[in-house]
C-alpha cells in the first residue's frame, strides 16, 4: 500500500516487490549482465526516498551479492553516501541454500523463503518489507502475498535473459504512481488487487 497506510491487506506489514527491468521485462540480459540498470543521479536520489520506507530487505543470493558492495562503499557523491547509510540501517534477510554463512551487520541467512516465513517477517517488521530478486520473490508473487509492485523500466530491449516475473503469476494491478526520468527510465508503482 502507499506510504502512510498501516500494513498490507493480508493482516501484516506491507510487502513490496521492486526491480529494475528492461522494456521487455528482463532483469538481466542473456549473459547475466545488468550494468544497463545503473541509475542516473536523479533516479538514485528517487530510489533513496523509496528505501527510507523500508525496515527489511529480503534478498536472494544473486541480489545480495550485487548489493553487498554497499557494506564498504566509498561514495563518490552525496546520493551514493545516502544509499550506503540507508543500506547499513536496514535489516537484510538473505535466502540461499548455497551460502554457508554471512558476516555482515544486520544480515541473516535463511535457506529458502517460504510464503509462511515471508508472512512472519512482514508481521514483525516496522515498515515496508521489500522482496528483491525475481527468483526469491517468485513464490510470494504467485501466491498473491505482494501488496505493491514497483518497476523501474530502463530504456533497453534485451530480447532474453532473466525475467522479472515468474511463470504462473496472474494478478490485476492498479497504477498508483508513475514518474519518468530525464535519462529515459520510468518508475511504475502498482497496488495488487485481491
Amino acid at each position: 500500500m502507499s506510504s502512510g497506510v498501516p500494513g498490507g491487506r493480508h493482516g501484516m506489514g506491507t510487502v513490496r516487490f521492486s526491480m529494475t527491468c528492461s522494456l521487455d521485462g528482463y532483469v538481466t540480459d542473456p549473459d547475466g549482465d545488468f550494468r544497463w540498470t545503473a541509475p542516473s543521479e536523479e533516479m538514485h536520489a528517487f530510489v533513496n526516498r523509496r528505501v527510507r520506507e523500508l525496515s527489511t530487505f529480503v534478498l536472494g543470493r544473486a541480489m545480495y551479492e550485487t548489493l553487498k558492495v554497499w557494506d564498504d562503499w566509498e561514495a563518490d557523491s552525496a546520493v551514493e553516501q545516502e544509499f550506503a547509510d540507508l543500506w547499513a540501517g536496514r535489516d537484510k534477510i538473505v535466502c540461499s541454500d548455497s551460502l554457508d554463512a554471512l558476516a555482515a551487520p544486520r544480515t541473516t541467512l535463511e535457506p529458502r523463503l517460504t510464503t509462511e516465513r515471508l508472512a512472519e517477517i512482514a508481521a514483525g517488521a516496522d515498515g515496508v518489507v521489500e522482496v528483491a530478486g525475481p527468483t526469491v520473490a517468485a513464490e510470494a508473487l504467485r501466491a498473491g502475498l505482494v501488496d505493491e509492485i514497483e518497476m523501474f523500466v530502463a530504456p533497453h530491449v534485451l530480447g532474453g535473459g532473466t525475467r522479472a516475473f515468474p511463470d504462473g503469476m496472474r494478478t490485476a494491478l492498479e497504477l498508483v504512481e508513475s514518474r519518468p526520468f530525464a535519462a529515459g527510465a520510468v518508475f511504475l508503482r502498482y497496488r495488487t488487487r485481491p
